[in-house]
């Protein structure tokens, strides 16, 4: 079940999300929206899911361990924007940041100043946790 409620960074203002918004008609660009009941974010593109961020909660950290963009929508700048509102939504939260995904990974890279702070090295115990977790 989604929360029709953006995460923090989306590509664009957010009006008319949530139930019974009136301030104008739903977003058609690029939104980030959390979906904490299966533990991922999700970007909707005209109000249609089209990626995904998944993550599980280990402690303080949020271990992101799969992104995945639908062909039809790649090459757009879509994952970026999708990580960057689900690394926004985690500081928010109070999280910290384990890029376990290869996708997470490398916006860190790019943009590891902006979440140093907050992000926590992939060690061989939270590879072991999650392959626990997953199996």
């Amino acid at each position: 079940m989604t929360t029709g409620r953006p995460a923090a960074s989306t590509a664009g203002p957010a009006t008319g999300s949530g139930a019974g918004a009136t301030d104008g008609p739903a977003p058609t660009g690029p939104v980030v929206v959390p979906v904490p009941g299966r533990s991922r974010y999700e970007i909707h593109v005209g109000g249609v899911p089209v990626g995904r961020t998944v993550y599980l909660d280990r402690g303080g950290q949020r271990v992101f361990h799969h992104t995945r963009i639908e062909d039809a929508f790649g090459g757009r700048g879509l994952a970026g924007r999708l990580v960057q509102g689900a690394l926004e939504d985690t500081r928010a939260s109070g999280m910290r940041i384990v890029p376990v995904c290869p996708c997470v990974g490398k916006y860190l890279e790019k943009h590891g100043g902006t979440y140093g702070d907050i992000t926590d090295p992939v060690t061989p115990d939270v590879l072991d946790w999650l392959d626990r977790r997953l199996a």
